[in-house]
């Protein structure tokens, strides 16, 4: 007698479309990403080596290290409150957070404000992110939404969050812009398939054939906690590979054990995500009165803050070995080259208008 196979969240998925027919793009990254029990995120660890990608704070602790500095110089610029949330989004095995503290130290009076608040939707990451944090000097709470995060003024850090929010998709055809939607095909796999009715808002400068991705969530979380900034006062730092303008193009991939992969293939065993829309968070942000700060690359922006100077500073104690692999981190996070992480990757921030200018930035203009 054979065992019963184990139900997959893929099955969940095609049960779904069984009974309500094709579903969007949006709904299908939502269940794969965060399905409470069959999600990528919510079941598994997927950082490190050992998992399906490594992010800028394993790379190095400079990276982390810059951001704490960054949240400290920030804290003095909008009148150095006395109690001002740190927040991150989705903070992984709690490494940046834990760099970021560490550096903070450097400024006690910011350091005594700080009060550490981490949105993270599973509960096997919160526990990495507690041991990470065991030593910092500073409680942390755990929060699974935005909403759940006491008003007041706060310090949002978003590193590699906004390109895995779902997206929509929408395919220009002879017909008009019709979106993209997940189905079953013959054989009984997810497949794409086109909703039947026309989409008229969509942009109609164009070729056929050409795909629009649409970021709606991430649009309105920005909006969220850009008006927070505006009420409440701080400031907020988006850090994610994407591109300044939209345009046509599909951008969505899924990565397992550090290898592309068919993102309908394995839901809920693969990382999914896009290109994240900058202009589009730009845009969101100001529409709240907020003001923003570029986006601006990632090489740029770290190189602004000091890394070049923080890693000779690391190489100076160090072994041959220890050296070798600070300037490898350094080249990895801050090389320009075509599809290297220092150009690939943006960085955003938001703040009150009255803030004009803001490390690693520019002076800041409306959007």
């Amino acid at each position: 007698m054979t065992e019963a196979r184990e139900h997959t969240l893929k099955d969940d998925i095609g049960e779904i479309i069984a009974d309500e027919g094709p579903i969007s793009l949006e709904r299908y990254m939502a269940l794969a990403l965060t399905h409470p029990t069959k999600g990528y995120y919510t079941s598994r660890d997927p950082f490190g080596v050992a998992g399906d990608f490594i992010t800028a704070p394993e790379i190095s602790q400079m990276f982390g290290e810059l951001i704490g500095l960054w949240a400290a110089e920030i804290w003095s610029q909008i009148g150095s409150p006395p109690h001002v949330r740190l927040v991150e989004l989705g903070p992984g095995r709690g490494a940046l957070m834990a760099d970021a503290l560490r550096a903070a130290r450097a400024a006690p009076d910011f350091f005594a404000a700080i009060e550490v608040e981490l949105v993270e939707a599973s509960d096997l990451l919160a526990a990495r992110q507690s041991a990470a944090l065991a030593d910092s000097g500073k409680a942390a709470n755990w929060r699974k939404s935005l909403d759940e995060i006491p008003h007041g003024p706060a310090i949002f850090i978003a590193n590699e969050f906004f390109d895995a929010l779902p997206v929509r998709q929408f395919l220009k055809t002879a017909q008009g812009w019709r979106e993209r939607l997940i189905g079953v095909d013959p054989e009984g796999q997810l497949a794409f398939s086109l909703n039947p009715e026309v989409e008229p808002y969509i942009k109609p400068d164009a070729p056929n054939g050409a795909i629009f991705e649409l970021g709606a969530a991430a649009q309105r979380l920005m909006i969220r906690i850009a008006a927070r900034i505006v009420t409440d006062n701080g400031a907020a730092l988006a850090i994610d590979y994407g591109y300044r303008r939209n345009d046509f193009g599909e951008t969505l991939q899924a990565v397992k054990a550090h290898q592309f992969v068919d993102p309908l293939a394995e839901p809920g065993l693969a990382d999914l995500t896009t290109h994240v829309d900058f202009s589009a968070l730009a845009r969101a942000a100001a529409a709240t009165d907020a003001l923003v700060h570029g986006p601006v690359d990632q090489g740029a922006f770290l190189r602004e803050l000091g890394i070049v100077q923080r890693a000779e500073a690391l190489k100076r104690n160090a072994t041959p070995e220890q050296a070798a692999a600070v300037d490898s981190a350094l080249g990895r996070l801050t090389g320009d080259g075509e599809g290297e992480m220092g150009a690939l990757f943006k960085v955003l921030g938001v703040t009150r208008r009255n803030l004009k200018e803001a490390p690693g930035f520019t002076p800041a203009v409306s959007a």
